[in-house]
């Protein structure tokens, strides 16, 4: 299954970014004699109310949703990878208040907490990601802190301090490389979210403004005639199903290894 879901996830990849180059017809192009015309070998995904070829509109889409998706999963997972060895390293003041932290930020359900930031604020791309950055980063934190004590208890660690090596030089080289499979896990749990929370907010239309798409403005913008042409938002609506599902996929191949790898060390 994981092999299947990663060729999936590959493939879709590589052909919202690099189909465009050989695929020539125009995502912003009108056409009047082509409203609402439904897949066929001329328009492989059909067309919208406004005669644009919904298949370009998906691949500049996708580049959008993905670009947003990747990019605030990972600034999400850094923040919260530093926060959770920081916690767990210096303990004390330190960490409470860093559990403090991350409880305010739980306290709040993150989508509203989203809905409530890009309410008052101009969406773009990059505020976009810098929002879902804001709001992905505390279940991160959580799992990095939790780990992070279990290795900072062990008795390399211990000697480490005792021989007052940098603390840097502790964190970076003795802690990172061991938290790598729990950052990879959440970090592609993370994408996943990202992308969800995107399209939910372009389809609720808080998202980007146009001339800019995502699949969640395409999938929001085939509202309006979805009980006559069922394609406009049936293609964007499959794509962000294709790829989260083979996140959760790589996701949860990745947890059952770790889970595995720490089974045979016990």
């Amino acid at each position: 299954m994981i092999k299947w879901a990663l060729t999936l996830l590959i493939s879709l990849v590589l052909l919202v970014f690099f189909l465009p180059f050989f695929y020539t017809i125009s995502a912003y192009e009108l056409n009047p004699s082509k409203i609402l015309l439904s897949p066929s070998f001329e328009h492989i995904m059909g067309t919208d109310r406004l005669g644009r070829d919904i298949f370009a509109r998906v691949l500049q889409g996708g580049q959008t949703s993905l670009i947003i998706g990747f990019l605030s999963a990972s600034i999400a997972s850094l923040i919260g990878l530093f926060v959770g060895i920081n916690a767990a390293f210096f303990k004390g003041n330190v960490d409470k208040a860093t559990v403090i932290l991350i409880d305010l930020f739980l306290t709040f359900p993150t989508f509203f907490l989203l809905l409530a930031l890009v309410a008052y604020i101009q969406a773009s791309i990059i505020v976009l990601i810098i929002v879902i950055s804001i709001t992905g980063w505390m279940s991160m934190a959580r799992l990095i802190r939790s780990e992070s004590f279990a290795i900072g208890n062990q008795a390399f660690i211990k000697i480490l301090k005792l021989a007052n090596v940098s603390k840097t030089k502790i964190i970076f080289k003795y802690f990172a490389p061991l938290l790598a499979p729990i950052f990879l896990i959440s970090f592609t749990f993370g994408v996943g979210g990202a992308i969800l929370a995107e399209s939910g907010l372009s389809f609720l239309g808080l998202g980007v403004n146009p001339p800019e798409m995502s699949w969640g403005s395409l999938l929001s913008d085939g509202k309006a005639v979805l009980d006559i042409a069922w394609w406009v938002s049936f293609f964007p609506g499959l794509m962000i199903f294709l790829v989260t599902f083979s996140l959760m996929q790589v996701s949860d191949y990745l947890q059952t290894k770790f889970n595995s790898k720490e089974i045979q060390k016990t």
